[in-house]
């Protein structure tokens, strides 16, 4: 009788052992991707390759310190939740492991550095959950994707992980904001931690590319969840922060590289913002307030 599968290994085309490894596994699915099709549609193929009533994404740079039982009994009767992210040294991953939905201005503060240079602002504040104390549990916006627990019901009515979101950044926050949106609730349980090293495979991406995908995809979000002024606000001020963002990325790589950039970046985000139009599975859909 063959062993029943506990684990689903979703590998984007990686370069390393991560197949073999996860392959001599008992209970593990591997399922090898050619190419990197991009952390959403990853997550999809691994959730269609189960039929648990319950799901756990978990990024391979998180390991659990604690058993997830208290994270399946707050999905069953919310629907979602989420455990506490911690670093290697144990210190709760505050500004990550759970923040609010975006807002407009929150993201406006993101692109013009004023977060980075100011981290304590009240708009930032309130994005990053600063406010709260990260060992109470309760009712969370918008938990990490790299350690999120939803019921199989939920994710079918929500449709999974919307694959738009290429490759990567800003498709858990849609699929948060639409499981909220369509009644369900997502329970922070701050007793179930887990130890988060974070961004190896991102460490591994050029800069430029990781700027050009967090602007597409910030201004997929900005269409998607905003109104037509809180659109345009992203779009515009994704144009006027990217000169000061690429004079600073010239200084730190020491090269032109990213005036090629940049100019990619405003060249999307001034496409959108004149037409007030976005591109969609490879269409463009008119932008309805």
């Amino acid at each position: 009788m063959a062993p029943e599968v506990t684990r689903v290994v979703v590998d984007n085309a990686s370069a390393d052992n991560t197949v073999e490894r996860a392959r001599r596994s008992a209970g593990t699915l591997v399922i090898a991707n050619t190419e990197n099709r991009g952390f959403a549609a990853a997550v999809n193929q691994g959730m269609r390759a189960t039929n648990a009533a319950y799901s756990l994404l978990l990024n391979p740079d998180v390991r659990l310190l604690a058993g997830i039982d208290a994270l399946v009994d707050a999905s069953e009767r919310y629907g979602l939740a989420a455990g506490r992210l911690v670093d290697v040294d144990g210190r709760t991953q505050a500004g990550f492991t759970i923040r609010r939905f975006p807002t407009p201005w929150s993201l406006i503060f993101e692109l013009a550095g004023i977060n980075r240079l100011w981290p304590g602002n009240p708009v930032n504040r309130r994005y990053r959950y600063l406010d709260r104390d990260l060992t109470r549990g309760g009712s969370v916006e918008q938990p990490a994707g790299a350690f999120l627990l939803t019921r199989r019901d939920v994710w079918q009515k929500l449709g999974g992980l919307d694959e738009d979101f290429h490759p990567i950044w800003f498709e858990d926050v849609d699929y948060a904001t639409r499981a909220v949106e369509a009644g369900y609730r997502i329970e922070y349980v701050p007793s179930v931690t887990a130890e988060h090293d974070g961004a190896h495979s991102i460490n591994q991406v050029p800069t430029g590319c990781l700027a050009e995908w967090w602007c597409a995809n910030l201004t997929q979000y900005a269409a998607k969840h905003f109104g037509a002024l809180g659109y345009r606000a992203i779009c515009a001020a994704v144009v006027l922060t990217s000169a000061p963002r690429m004079v600073a990325g010239m200084i730190q790589a020491r090269s032109f590289t990213p005036i090629t950039t940049y100019c990619k970046i405003v060249r999307l985000a001034g496409t959108r913002l004149v037409s007030a139009r976005r591109v969609r599975g490879g269409a463009e859909t008119k932008h309805i307030s």
